[in-house]
């Protein structure tokens, strides 16, 4: 691999940023981040990668050159705006997070010295030879400072145009489904728990290709995803309203989710799960 001069900074590297940042480091890149505040899990997850720690925000925006956003949507502006305050210029600011191209703007105007790229990651962290794609779309020369730093690494990178908002929205259409029909999946599952019948939909559900009724295992994963999940469904469905689309479908499922916003990254077991979903909130 090649490396890349720029000093690349990922902010609150959790489990997907922390393997893209590795994937980054793996080419001999110098990746910061910025252990103030952050707690063991994430530390180790920094240390796994081999990032480098440096003790304040101020101390990162200050060494880097390109600064990677991947947190969770709901602290996405806050996370920009705290960056912008500690003068973030003349670099290149990628955001990275499931939000709307109206939020997107916003952070946008957050750096008017700054070249924002619009970025989308699609697909599981890279690690284990897992390649998720990073759709990107901006400037022209910002998109291809960041196209370089991926080149050679397990992160397929892929080039939407140079408007942005386009690789926002494509994240953002590719959850309402993905993420959606495993949440009615699981309500179906639990449905016909209720009523003792969810061996015969399982046999209903096998002889229909590619269904997600089939997959139970994944109800558990769902539930413990569903902090990060529930506000994804939110930016959405806020999309789909602002294009004149019933957003109402993802606003449901965000509701679900919710139920289960006590089993952060954890395996509460099926039957667990299913009887959270029983609970209102």
């Amino acid at each position: 691999m090649t490396s890349i001069q720029a000093v690349v900074g990922i902010l609150h590297p959790g489990t997907m940023g922390a393997a893209v940042a590795a994937q980054v480091r793996a080419t001999g890149t110098t990746v910061l981040w910025c252990s103030a505040g952050r707690g063991a899990a994430t530390r180790q997850r920094a240390d796994e990668a081999r990032l480098t720690t440096v003790a304040s925000l101020g101390e990162l925006v200050r060494r880097s050159q390109i600064l990677l956003s991947i947190c969770p949507p709901a602290a996405a502006e806050d996370v920009a705006n705290e960056v912008a305050a500690h003068g973030f210029k003349s670099g290149v600011y990628v955001e990275a997070n499931a939000i709307t191209p109206e939020r997107l703007g916003r952070i946008a105007a957050a750096f008017p010295d700054t070249m924002v790229v619009d970025g989308s990651v699609i697909g599981s962290p890279p690690r284990a030879g897992k390649q998720p794609q990073l759709f990107l779309s901006g400037p022209g020369d910002a998109v291809d400072q960041v196209v370089k730093l991926f080149a050679g690494t397990d992160v397929q990178v892929r080039v939407l145009g140079t408007r942005l908002g386009q690789a926002s929205a494509l994240k953002l259409a590719y959850t309402s489904y993905q993420k959606a029909s495993r949440v009615l999946a699981a309500l179906s599952y639990a449905l016909a728990a209720d009523h003792g019948v969810e061996n015969e939909l399982l046999e209903v559900a096998a002889g229909r290709s590619g269904s997600y009724l089939l997959e139970t295992g994944y109800i558990t994963k769902t539930a413990a995803r569903a902090w990060r999940w529930a506000p994804e469904l939110i930016e959405a469905a806020e999309l789909l309203e602002e294009c004149g689309l019933p957003g109402e479908p993802m606003r449901g499922a965000a509701d679900a989710l919710a139920r289960w916003e006590g089993e952060r990254d954890s395996d509460p077991g099926l039957n667990e799960a299913l009887a959270r979903l029983h609970q209102s909130r």
